[in-house]
């Protein structure tokens, strides 16, 4: 197999890839707004012949390639969305937009997709349908659920579905595709203290919401190393702290944010309740009250064994990919909204870059134009052992 989908990804789509990569990469768009990305995309999946649907999710786009007469069907899924970050890496296709830039490798995994779809579209002997998944707003806004609650799997039902994510911490070509949980379930939180807000220099005859915000947070931190098994995974990791306006006046109040991370569902339950019942009566102890607003975003990112099992078998089979197994991590995924409908599995694929280099989230990140070929070989690879093998 391997041969063949070296064969299949011509010089010419790979140089294809890297062009549209970093055009999207030059015009990055942040979270359900991302209509010049989903009009370049839809372009170059109807050049190809494909049947293309718009507006799932808002922006999303879905492509189906369809051969032959049988009921297999699988879905590949790639993200789009940019983050709203300043863009300082000094590449010549640079970000044109201010304050935005592809810094998790999104528009990689858009002209990895888009590769694979184009020498799949030639492919001889499939017998299926796979559908091309291009999902809006991963980043934080949860934009597989939109996708969901829009029909995704009622217009296009899969029996599995895959993705990907590049890893700058792995070394180059390596694959990851654990049996069971990938990645963490998420919740963002936000508490509003409130107090009675006065001159600086006469604190008494107010009562101060920055000193009750304060050791809120310290005590947020006892929740994780005093209340969670310490053989579970778990996070609470307060973001942005920000109270008044004026050197000389104590606020009226202080808002705390954050997010929090773990594995188990027993621990998310006992987060929550801990930080409800901390924030409450750290607060009252200041003569202050709080407003606690916690919202859990993903659920843990959990592959299916056999369709994990699946990606290993055809990774290791890719020339240039290397399987390789490390511990999950407390990021967080929306692509496990997907999974919890249909089996399917999440890989990384390592970018080698060294522990200097900067990593996803930087505002000097660089998607590596050498991985696309091993991430379109990957998902060709899928598609000819989904699509071309004999059914049960």
């Amino acid at each position: 197999m391997g041969e063949i989908v070296v064969e299949l990804l011509s010089t010419e789509i790979i140089a294809d890839a890297v062009n549209w990569r970093r055009y999207l990469h030059t015009n990055p768009e942040l979270a359900f707004k991302e209509i010049q990305t989903s009009d370049f995309i839809a372009s170059r999946l109807e050049e190809l012949g494909l049947v293309v649907h718009r507006g799932l999710g808002g922006t999303g786009v879905v492509g189906s390639l369809v051969r032959g007469t049988s009921a297999r069907r699988i879905g590949i899924r790639a993200d789009m969305d940019a983050l709203p970050i300043e863009e300082r890496s000094g590449v010549s296709h640079s970000s044109k937009v201010c304050g935005r830039m592809h810094a998790c490798g999104h528009d990689g995994h858009v002209a990895m997709a888009l590769a694979a779809a184009r020498a799949c579209s030639t492919l001889e002997g499939l017998d299926g349908t796979v559908h091309f998944i291009f999902q809006p707003a991963e980043e934080g806004e949860c934009g597989a659920k939109r996708m969901i609650d829009d029909g995704l799997f009622q217009l296009f039902p899969c029996d599995a579905i895959f993705s990907l994510h590049n890893q700058p911490a792995l070394p180059f070509g390596s694959c990851v595709a654990r049996d069971g949980v990938m990645l963490a379930a998420c919740a963002m939180f936000e508490i509003v203290i409130s107090g009675k807000g006065c001159h600086g220099g006469r604190p008494h005859q107010g009562v101060d919401p920055v000193i009750a915000g304060c050791q809120t947070v310290s005590m947020l931190q006892s929740i994780v190393s005093r209340n969670v098994d310490p053989l579970q995974a778990a996070v609470i990791s307060v973001t942005q702290v920000r109270a008044g306006d004026s050197f000389n006046v104590v606020p009226d109040s202080c808002v705390i944010r954050g997010t929090a991370r773990w594995l188990d569902n027993e621990v998310g339950d006992l987060i929550e309740r801990r930080l409800r019942v901390m924030s409450d009566s750290t607060a009252a102890a200041y003569g202050c009250k709080a407003a606690i607003n916690y919202e859990r975003r993903f659920h843990a990112t959990v592959n299916d064994p056999v369709n994990a099992s699946l990606i290993r078998g055809i990774a290791a089979d890719v020339p240039g990919l290397t399987v390789i197994d490390v511990p999950p991590t407390t990021g967080a995924e929306d692509f496990s909204e997907m999974l919890r409908l249909v089996p399917g599995c999440y890989a990384w694929l390592g970018t080698g870059r060294s522990p200097a280099d900067p990593g996803l989230h930087s505002p000097r990140y660089d998607f590596n134009d050498e991985l696309l070929p091993l991430g379109a070989g990957l998902w060709v690879a899928v598609v000819k052992q989904a699509l071309m093998s004999t059914p049960d």
